[in-house]
């Protein structure tokens, strides 16, 4: 993960959407390493449950792993309420979950296009809106929304999936003005090709693809998860307490 420590993390709650797998679970390995009293949502329960196992072993903390659809809002507000219950007012909030599923525009359905934005976008406005009372009532907070550089680079097989993720910097800028005051800082991350074992499962099972993507970064070495979580750690953290409203990218220069 990374060498570097802030210990301004240190016993801070920290809630992560999506945080069974993928980008997800690296932002919850390395809160949990940061000390912090790390919660995490997701609708994959065996994954869930297997990484707080896992980080239980090694963390001081063990996570909270609470099961949830994001799709269903009440169930959110249900699930974040029993975070607060348990680990109290939450520090910092990434908005994690994403589903970066491949479409054909003429083919988009009506159903289709609302669950992209239910799974992509809906889930973080509403997350975003109960975490604030909170962060106000500690005096401050961090939330970290995940963009992506598809809709930067206008993806041609992701047209649902660029537009929520457009909407997620709006309303970055949008939030980190009305939370300013109240010591709340929003940022959004926008990584750039990041192989998973989802995205190598689904998208990329040809290393030939892999490389020749890589190519077209300034930095041609593979982004990591660890390099995205490497970022979120420092959003979270009092060393970037001045810095709001920003899209970081985190892509090796991806043209």
């Amino acid at each position: 993960m990374t060498d570097v420590t802030y210990s301004s993390l240190a016993g801070r709650v920290v809630l992560i959407t999506g945080g069974a797998s993928g980008i997800g679970a690296a932002f919850v390995r390395a809160f949990a390493g940061q000390g912090a009293r790390v919660a995490f949502l997701d609708i994959d329960t065996q994954a869930g449950e297997a990484l707080a196992r896992e980080l239980a072993k090694t963390s001081a903390a063990a996570p909270l792993f609470v099961p949830c659809d994001l799709l269903d809002i009440e169930a959110l507000r249900t699930a974040m309420a029993e975070v607060r219950r348990s680990l109290g007012d939450a520090a910092v909030l990434v908005n994690n979950a994403a589903n970066d599923q491949r479409q054909v525009l003429a083919e988009v359905t009506s159903a289709e296009f609302d669950w992209m934005i239910g799974v992509n976008f809906k889930h973080v406005f509403f997350a975003a809106q109960a975490i604030v009372p909170q962060m106000q009532a500690r005096g401050g907070g961090s939330i970290i929304n995940m963009s992506s550089v598809a809709w930067m680079r206008g993806a041609p097989a992701l047209p649902v999936y660029a537009g929520a993720k457009a909407a997620i910097a709006g309303f970055t800028n949008s939030l980190a003005r009305i939370v300013g005051p109240d010591r709340i800082r929003v940022n959004a991350i926008a990584p750039g090709m990041v192989i998973t074992e989802r995205q190598r499962r689904l998208w990329f099972p040809d290393e030939q693809k892999i490389s020749e993507m890589r190519t077209r970064q300034a930095v041609p070495d593979a982004v990591t998860p660890e390099d995205v979580a490497s970022l979120a750690l420092f959003l979270a953290s009092d060393e970037s307490r001045r810095i709001t409203s920003q899209c970081f990218r985190v892509d090796g220069g991806l043209a």
